[in-house]
């Protein structure tokens, strides 16, 4: 076999000139924007062959590690392994050959192997990889699959054959490329824990054969990547069930309220409400997004693949609408009642603090209004007080007239003492009462003043 990549000719492209064109300045982009443009992601691949592909969910902080392992491959097999720092590789490794491809939250590795074989999924590629490399690959496992391309030249499998090879009575498949090819799978998990996917390749071209297998991996990825929210959103619907239950005893109970005790005691339980929704829909969003686009995608490649009935057998376009179509439709129907529940938790909020402000409004209310009489008391009592201090000091000022009066009549002085005091009881009365006022009026100015 040839020691050079057969993707490394997909991915070549022309060198780009070092001097900028005509004298611009070029964006720093550019090129990088090109070449991921023009990168291929299938391999040229000649029937028949078999390959083994697996789907690891890991984080990316693991990336390192996984070139390491590829690399630690390479030289398992007596290869020189990648030197640069790519997202994906594709090395020859004698009968082996291995696509690495690193992807935002997971990573694939796809083994090819070509030549002609006697029963589809006996001996696989992944039986030529040593089981601890295998074992060391960081991530959860989530796909597996077989595929087996047959050549052109062997006969076409009888359904018996098929239903052998797959075990299953739910044997799905159709012409696809035009009618370029058969595929044949069941969607279901063997023995070994792979899926399986046969190929009969009835005129494929040679790039046909790399994109149609490429697309088929594609699907299966893609595909469990897109059911990847059901579980949890099965958790979530009898949350959300009970959640709206509360929600409408919550407002029920908004019209029974009388005091503003129990419209903040609500108020605080309709505040816990919308932050248990809030808490799962940051728990589901991210990942119903996604799902939404991976569907995207499988429907994408399943128009791709340009299906044909084969008599008496499911399509994939058919069985992909009644399986994951419906599982699709659930995530929405979760993410829009996650929106609904927390819109209406908002709106009865809103409602509910409207109402507390105008019980609290009233309150205030009332409490100026007691403040006010309390005022109006209080002046009152002052001017009463004011009253009885004009008495107090006209009595005090009389008390002392009437003791001067007495020192001058015990000077020898003829002063009728009680007819002169009688005499200066108004004077005294009505200078008192017109000073405190003259008083009065002067605080009051510096009052306003200020």
């Amino acid at each position: 076999m040839d020691s050079t990549p057969k993707s490394q000719v997909l991915n070549t492209t022309n060198e780009l000139p070092d001097k900028a064109l005509f004298g611009l300045s070029e964006y720093r982009q550019r090129q990088v924007l090109y070449a991921e443009l023009n990168t291929v992601a299938y391999e040229l691949l000649t029937a028949p062959a078999q390959l083994s592909h697996l789907v690891l969910i890991s984080d990316r902080q693991w990336i390192d590690k996984e070139r390491k392992l590829v690399g630690d491959l390479s030289q398992h097999f007596g290869v020189n392994s990648p030197s640069d720092h790519s997202n994906d590789y594709s090395i020859d490794l004698g009968a082996l050959r291995l696509r690495w491809e690193r992807h935002t939250e997971y990573s694939t590795y796809t083994f090819y192997c070509e030549g002609p074989f006697g029963v589809p999924f006996e001996e696989t590629a992944i039986k030529l990889v040593p089981n601890d490399w295998l074992a060391s690959l960081p991530g959860e496992l989530l796909v597996a699959t077989h595929i087996a391309l047959d050549d052109r030249l062997r006969p076409k499998r009888s359904l018996t054959e098929l239903a052998s090879l797959f075990a299953s009575n739910t044997v799905i498949g159709s012409k696809v490329a035009g009618g370029s090819a058969n595929v044949w799978s069941d969607n279901q998990i063997h023995s070994d824990g792979f899926g399986r996917i046969l190929i009969h390749d009835e005129n494929l071209r040679s790039r046909q054969v790399g994109r149609l297998v490429q697309r088929m991996l594609e699907i299966e990825t893609y595909r469990m990547m897109a059911m990847l929210p059901v579980p949890l959103i099965r958790e979530i619907i009898p949350q959300l069930a009970r959640a709206d239950q509360r929600l409408a005893a919550l407002i029920e109970k908004n019209i029974d309220m009388v005091d503003i005790e129990d419209e903040q005691q609500l108020l605080d339980e309709l505040t816990k409400l919308a932050s248990e929704i809030e808490r799962l829909s940051a728990q589901t969003s991210h990942r119903i997004n996604a799902s939404r686009a991976y569907y995207d995608i499988v429907k994408l490649r399943i128009a791709e693949l340009r299906e044909e009935r084969i008599e008496g057998l499911q399509m994939l376009q058919e069985f992909m609408e009644k399986s994951l179509s419906s599982a699709m439709g659930t995530c929405g129907l979760v993410h829009t009642k996650l929106e609904t529940l927390s819109l209406r938790v908002a709106r009865a909020t809103g409602l509910l603090r409207t109402r507390v402000d105008i019980s609290m409004e009233a309150q205030i209310r009332d409490l100026l209004k007691s403040m006010d009489n309390r005022a109006d008391m209080q002046l009152r009592l002052q001017e009463t007080v004011e009253g009885l201090s004009v008495v107090v000091l006209s009595y005090y000022l009389l008390g002392i007239v009437n003791y001067g009066l007495k020192a001058g009549k015990a000077a020898g002085m003829a002063i009728n003492v009680e007819l002169l005091t009688g005499i200066a009881i108004p004077v005294v009365v009505v200078s008192v009462f017109f000073a405190i006022s003259s008083l009065r009026r002067m605080v009051s100015k510096l009052g306003r003043r200020k």
